[in-house]
């Protein structure tokens, strides 16, 4: 059985603890072919959006896409961003928020990755020194 991901609930969480805290949130957005958004502020092939209540009209944060509208330059303009794109979601006033692999969303299970490999070893030992966070599929 495939498990959804959860990133786009990740997504949601933290969008709604900026909004109730009173934090502007910012999505950090790999750009490719399935972005849309105005390719005239990509830099880097990155784009960095105000998804605050007050800066979008109509947004939806979807399981598979992120769309809403919002202004640039004073012209409104439609905004898809699949969520596998989406690199970071974070408050702008002090950069709290969470940071995504971005690219194919798709899960894969250890035994896809590697068939080979013996996967009932258990859990490996955390490493000594300094705890990092990782991300969990």
């Amino acid at each position: 059985m495939d498990l959804p991901s959860t990133k786009p609930y990740l997504i949601r969480a933290i969008h709604q603890w900026c909004s109730d805290n009173g934090f502007t949130p910012h999505l950090a957005v790999v750009v490719d072919a399935k972005t849309r958004v105005p390719k005239e502020h990509v830099r880097d092939g990155r784009i960095i959006l105000n998804v605050g209540y007050e800066a979008t009209g109509h947004l939806t944060i979807g399981n598979d896409v992120i769309t809403f509208q919002a202004r640039f330059g004073g012209v409104a303009r439609d905004i898809s961003i699949p969520i596998g794109s989406v690199a970071a979601i974070y408050a702008r006033e002090n950069g709290a928020g969470m940071a995504f692999e971005a690219g194919d969303d798709s899960a894969v299970t250890p035994e896809e990755a590697d068939p080979e490999a013996d996967h009932d070893d258990g859990p490996e030992p955390p490493p000594a020194g300094r705890p990092k966070l990782q991300r969990i599929k």
